[in-house]
């Protein structure tokens, strides 16, 4: 019996030692909610799968409160190994010089498998510097879509299985919708900066800034004023007026998700993202998944969407076990059937063509029509130096001006152009700000 215990507490003082010995890994992130949980359960399998690491996953709010967080704890030494930026926050972080330990380096440090051709193409232009290495691991990428409802579209008359291509469609679509009493509203958008006005700008091949909307260098000048951006926010203020466009709010546009799922307006353009969101709060109508409206005067055969969602960098200031534990953790995200399973449940990318390849030998998008709407909308023809993304310094702040300005638009304080005008002026200045800090 002796022996016994002896032996019981032996092995229980082993655990402890080896529990105690794990290095732990922090992780910074913007997940609430639905993918907050998945967040969680990704870092506890890992954690389960081995011994010597444990990452702990930690909420810090919205993409702005955490890369503030990140900077502000970066200046007091209190930094975490890990931390989730979206992907305006890509210049940013490329400027902050010393914070960063890039992924290439990091992987080709400590000896982990990192082949830059396993990701899929748009997510590995957006995230790379001049020469093609990739700086921060892509985990939930996405880039936006239409979703709308079906059930509303056969009460006003219109082919349940059709959705609109042009923006003529939507706002043909949106008349039928709201004379016929079926809805109240036509369609609603989150993200008018992202969503109308960049991604707008990439599917029409407009420019929106200068040297390669900026991905040249800090020297780079906003031109989304352009005679079609005008266009379009003139189109989308007459469309609020004519009862057909309701205005989701700023920034991600909570409001925007709200009209839908109540049924008040019968279409919206969100992220992919949302797609687990949007299946989970449809309950009572079906739901249809098509590429985001094009002006077909302006362009015959739209180009392909551009990127959002977040990427995980790694920041300096930690101890070489912590790196390697870095490492494995994202070659443990980077497997097929991790990737797979998170591109399944979220509606983010599939960030490998592997995943991509699995999803397809296991029947999921023909068993979820749609499910595969956005990867075809990001990877539509070859990218042109107006369609392969955006990179602009305190680009945050800007999104906040165009916010602004659209506002305004509709209420009427400024046309189209003198709205779009002054976000030009204004995130022009933000620029030259950005530009003077990070001079060499």
């Amino acid at each position: 019996m002796f022996k016994k215990l002896s032996l019981a507490a032996t092995a229980l003082a082993l655990s402890a030692t080896t529990s105690l010995a794990a290095t732990e890994i922090t992780w910074w992130h913007a997940m609430g909610g639905e993918l907050g949980k998945k967040v969680d359960e990704i870092a506890a399998k890992f954690n389960e799968s081995q011994s010597e690491y444990k990452v702990v996953p930690v909420y810090k709010g919205t993409y702005p409160e955490t890369l503030t967080a990140a900077i502000a704890a970066f200046r007091a030494n209190q930094q975490p190994a890990i931390v989730q930026v979206f992907e305006v926050g890509t210049g940013t972080m490329m400027a902050a010089k010393g914070a960063v330990y890039p992924v290439y380096k990091l992987m080709k440090d400590e000896g982990e498998p990192f082949d830059t051709k396993s990701f899929l193409a748009p997510v590995v232009g957006y995230y790379s510097d001049t020469q093609g290495n990739i700086l921060s691991l892509p985990f939930n990428s996405s880039t936006p879509i239409m979703y709308y409802n079906k059930d509303v579209f056969k009460k006003a008359g219109l082919d349940p299985e059709v959705a609109p291509k042009t923006w003529k469609e939507v706002e043909e679509f949106s008349k039928k919708i709201v004379t016929s009493g079926a809805a109240k509203c036509g369609f609603t958008s989150a993200w008018i900066t992202w969503v109308q006005t960049e991604n707008f700008s990439a599917l029409h091949d407009q420019p929106y800034g200068t040297l390669e909307n900026g991905f040249g260098g800090l020297k780079s000048e906003f031109t989304f004023n352009g005679p079609v951006q005008v266009k379009h926010w003139a189109n989308l203020k007459k469309w609020q007026d004519e009862g057909l466009f309701k205005y989701g709010g700023p920034v991600g546009g909570d409001n925007a998700a709200t009209m839908f799922f109540s049924q008040e307006c019968a279409i919206t353009m969100n992220s992919s993202g949302g797609r687990a969101a949007v299946i989970n709060n449809a309950k009572d109508f079906k739901v249809g998944f098509a590429p985001l409206p094009y002006y077909d005067d302006v362009i015959k055969e739209p180009k392909n969407s551009i990127i959002g969602g977040a990427t995980l960098w790694v920041l300096n200031g930690k101890d070489k076990a912590t790196y390697k534990g870095v490492a494995k953790f994202f070659t443990y995200l980077s497997k097929p059937e991790v990737q797979a399973d998170w591109h399944q449940y979220t509606g983010y990318l599939p960030i490998t063509n592997a995943a991509y390849e699995l999803g397809k030998s296991q029947g999921y998008y023909e068993k979820n029509p749609g499910s595969d709407v956005s990867i075809k909308q990001i990877m539509r023809g070859t990218p042109s130096a107006n369609s392969k993304g955006l990179r602009f310094g305190n680009y945050t702040q800007e999104r906040t001006v165009i916010d602004e300005e659209f506002q305004a638009l509709l209420a009427g304080k400024k046309d189209a152009k003198q709205a779009l005008d002054s976000a030009v002026e204004r995130g022009n200045k933000l620029l030259r700000e950005f530009e003077k800090a990070n001079a060499n």
